[in-house]
């Protein structure tokens, strides 16, 4: 399997490491994890997958300057 690295980067709108702290905090409730899920792929790109794995915690997270990068194994 391969790792595919994602790297949310940030704008003059949205402050990327601010924003996935707020999905992940959230997404504990699972009344909300499905709307957190597509807030993350309407806006990033990612997967669905992707997006579980980051906001549920399955995968580590960095900042970089204003970014927030990760990596997930594709495939399988």
């Amino acid at each position: 399997m391969a790792k595919k690295q994602y790297r949310l980067t940030s704008n003059e709108a949205v402050y990327s490491p601010g924003i996935v702290a707020w999905a992940i905090n959230g997404y504990c409730f699972e009344d909300d994890r499905a709307k957190l899920r597509n807030l993350m792929v309407k806006t990033y790109g990612l997967t669905e997958k992707a997006a579980h794995q980051l906001l549920s915690g399955e995968v580590p997270h960095r900042i970089e300057d204003d970014a927030v990068v990760f990596e997930i194994e594709e495939g399988g």
